[in-house]
């Protein structure tokens, strides 16, 4: 398997990333595309091309390196964090001057460039604008729109499209060896997302919480019901953000007494404390991100519901997102009309700019968002 095939219903943008290794190749390069459609692959893959003598053969150890972010001349900045800082692009500009380890590139990929603070961005700027002939920059977004005008303005653009049902099925099946049915289910509930549909596919915990927020729209029959189905929704991202962070906090938490030596002489060192302080801040922000990004997948799941419902409503043939509960969603589309359900995709749509961009707590939204739906 080529580093290619990993992109799935990629077509053109595998053309395009081909004729670049090929000798089409430029400094900087802008890939964006919607949630899931595969930026990171794309950069990895690119990546792992230009590293290859044979262009992404997927065998080699400059392949297999650039696969499990071991090679000594791609480096992969991705956060957890809310935003990344000027002191750490800065750093990345430094590394990125120097000359590469092997033969080949010195390649950087960030995959959250939307992340970037204003300041880490114009650091960034001053590299683009003075690129070293052996560095490449890769950088990942949503839409061009969530990366400085400068930048982008210097850079190749690579818009990727997000995948069709079928395409990620196949894919399911071929390279993740899933059963057709449920490769069939993943890809149509993720929505083309191919690493929430590896999720649905491996995990039935993932596949419960999901049937949980699909089945929300059934439940509001009172305020009480809209309060109580927003506290849950609140509480299980709650849950999730802790249950991943407890197990990372704990390993940094190690990492760092280890560092400065408290496991072995048993005191705190200077400087320890402020150190501390650090850790607890980035993790405290790992936490809340972690927690925004739950609600909102757990949104875009509860609008694919209303959209199914439109669907039915219109009478158009487009195939329903939630087809095991076409019972239920043809029943909701008896007792409204397509106005509604219009307008309560749009109250979907502001609870996620609330939670996503101005930083409203999730539960206050959600109570929001649930009592305008009921």
């Amino acid at each position: 398997m080529t580093v290619w095939d990993r992109l799935v219903g990629q077509g053109p943008v595998i053309e395009q990333l081909q004729r670049a290794v090929a000798g089409e190749m430029t400094h900087a390069w802008l890939i964006t595309g919607p949630p899931g459609s595969g930026r990171s692959n794309a950069a990895s893959a690119f990546a792992a091309a230009l590293q290859c003598a044979q262009g992404g053969c997927g065998d080699c150890v400059e392949c297999h390196q650039v696969a499990i972010n071991a090679h000594p001349d791609v480096r992969l900045v991705s956060t957890e964090l809310l935003s990344i800082g000027v002191d750490e692009v800065r750093e990345l500009v430094r590394l990125g001057a120097l000359a590469p380890a092997g033969g080949g590139m010195q390649i950087v990929i960030i995959e959250d460039s939307d992340r970037l603070t204003e300041q880490a961005a114009n650091a960034l700027l001053k590299a683009i604008e003075e690129p070293n002939e052996r560095t490449a920059w890769l950088l990942c977004a949503p839409t061009v729109e969530d990366v400085l005008p400068t930048i982008r303005s210097r850079t190749r653009h690579v818009v990727l499209s997000t995948p069709k049902v079928e395409e990620v099925t196949e894919f399911l099946v071929v390279h993740e060896g899933i059963a057709r049915e449920v490769a069939a289910y993943a890809a149509r509930a993720s929505q083309g997302h191919i690493g929430r549909a590896k999720a649905l596919a491996h995990d039935d915990e993932v596949k419960s919480r999901r049937r949980e927020v699909v089945t929300i729209p059934m439940k509001l029959d009172s305020q009480g019901a809209a309060m109580i189905q927003a506290a849950n929704l609140a509480a299980v991202a709650q849950e999730d953000a802790e249950s991943l962070s407890s197990q990372i906090n704990a390993k940094e938490k190690e990492q760092l007494d280890r560092s400065f030596g408290v496991m072995d002489r048993g005191r705190k060192p200077r400087g320890y404390a402020p150190a501390l302080g650090e850790l607890e801040k980035a993790q405290k922000a790992r936490a809340t991100r972690r927690q925004r990004d739950v609600v909102d997948r757990s949104l875009i799941d509860l609008m694919s519901v209303y959209r199914d419902v439109l669907t039915i409503q219109l009478g158009t043939d487009a195939a329903l997102v939630n087809e095991e509960l076409r019972a239920d969603l043809t029943e909701l589309g008896r007792r409204t009309t397509p106005e509604v359900n219009l307008r309560r995709i749009e109250v979907i749509l502001t609870a996620r700019e609330q939670v996503m961009e101005f930083n409203v707590p999730p539960l206050l939204a959600l109570e929001s968002m649930m009592t305008a739906l009921r």
